[in-house]
């Protein structure tokens, strides 16, 4: 350990000290017993989001507009397209406003751009990348301490706004000494081995130099399934483990019957097998067939340089490329339906 690490440590120490929050103790004892139980971390690749710095803030900081969960940067490229005219559609208060965003809207429209200025704020895209800890019963699971939907059900999806919208990568802040270690410990994490393309590892040893800090995003919760490979993700991320595990239940219960046209024998077992896993309340596992699936824990984290966070990378890869979306809008609010 550096003298710079145990400092820094040191410090997040003193401060779990001074607050006296029972709360915060509980949580730093599930975090060291998880390092214990799942020590070690499984990548699962690169997400992508939208960040945003506007110097006219009362505290100018890179913060999230759209959640970094999106696998290629052409999907977060299109979010930003979206989120900029609509903002000149519905929220510009003059001609010369939308047309400000309007402009940074073409620039989306006609080249893959990873940066965009509107009205003096800056946009861009960002990379980060998505990972779990592991042990030797596999993925991790929901802690005690995670945080769950307030109203939670089964029937309706819960109304639980994303983390990520509105927080601020600030490389300085960290919960407590554990979470503090990990954040240390990921300045050097660079993709190494070579079932990763050589541009791919030549791309990760760059961006340690050019954007060594790291941030930690808000913790989620995703459903994984266990075949003779190991966990393979199936499903999106969730903001709370109730939501990963309604998605489960959804899959069973529903939509994998439609979606893979189950037969009536089949189709009874999962929806079996779903109600069971729904009776068990916070249940984290479920199996049906042979098959086996988890409510795992998943963490993420973005480089952060100089000049703020990380773009994509040269070789992050697109499955296509930037398109117009949206109408004409022109700069006095007429949207063109008919071209």
């Amino acid at each position: 350990m550096t003298d710079d690490w145990k400092r820094r440590l040191d410090a997040l120490h003193a401060e779990l000290v001074r607050r006296d929050d029972p709360v915060a103790w509980v949580t730093e004892a599930d975090a060291v017993e998880a390092s214990r139980r799942y020590p070690h971390i499984a990548l699962r690749g690169p997400v992508f989001g939208v960040a945003r710095l506007d110097p006219a803030a009362a505290e100018p900081r890179w913060r999230l507009l759209k959640p970094v969960v999106d696998t290629m940067p052409q999907q977060a490229r299109d979010g930003l397209n979206s989120h900029l005219w609509f903002k000149a559609k519905d929220g510009a208060g003059d001609p010369a406003a939308r047309r400000a965003l309007l402009a940074a809207v073409a620039v989306l429209e006609r080249a893959p751009a990873d940066e965009v200025e509107a009205l003096g704020v800056r946009y861009r895209v960002v990379r980060g990348d998505e990972f779990a800890r592991t042990g030797d019963d596999g993925l991790e699971p929901p802690r005690p301490t995670d945080p769950e939907a307030l109203d939670p059900s089964w029937e309706e999806p819960c109304a639980v706004p994303s983390p990520d919208v509105g927080f601020v990568l600030d490389p300085d802040r960290d919960e407590g000494p554990m979470a503090g270690a990990l954040r240390l410990g990921l300045r050097d994490f660079t993709y190494t081995g070579a079932h990763f393309p050589a541009d791919v590892r030549t791309d990760s040893a760059r961006a340690a130099r050019t954007h060594p800090d790291v941030v930690r995003l808000p913790v989620g919760f995703s459903v994984a399934e266990r075949d003779d490979s190991g966990w393979t993700p199936c499903g999106s991320l969730t903001a709370t483990p109730h939501e990963a595990r309604r998605s489960l239940y959804e899959g069973m219960a529903r939509v994998w019957a439609m979606l893979y046209r189950f037969d009536e024998r089949k189709k009874a077992l999962y929806a079996r097998a779903a109600e069971a896993f729904r009776s068990a309340g916070r249940a984290d596992e479920a199996s049906v067939e042979g098959r086996v699936f988890r409510i795992c824990r998943v963490e993420r984290m973005v480089r952060l340089g100089p000049d703020g966070p990380e773009p994509p990378r040269p070789s992050d890869a697109d499955e296509y490329g930037p398109m117009k979306l949206h109408p004409t809008l022109h700069e006095n609010g007429t949207v063109q339906y008919d071209e």
